[in-house]
């Protein structure tokens, strides 16, 4: 059985570049389409976070202001 490891350095090396070829490659339009989604995305859960947060803190008051 042929073993897939191998201790020569150069070699690997050039397994890497082999490899590194197959690689399909987002363009620079996908890239940033991908990078406005993502920064929306955070915005709105940033936006929901908050809110949830401002309503629990608001439900927490009320709770711990009853027997006041």
């Amino acid at each position: 059985m042929a073993s897939t490891r191998t201790k020569n350095p150069f070699v690997y090396l050039q397994q890497v570049r082999d490899e590194a070829r197959k690689v399909v490659w987002p363009s620079r339009r996908e890239t940033v389409i991908s990078t406005i989604m993502v920064l929306v995305m955070a915005a709105l859960a940033a936006v929901f976070f908050f809110a949830a947060d401002q309503v629990f803190a608001i439900i927490i008051e009320l709770i711990l202001n009853i027997g006041v």
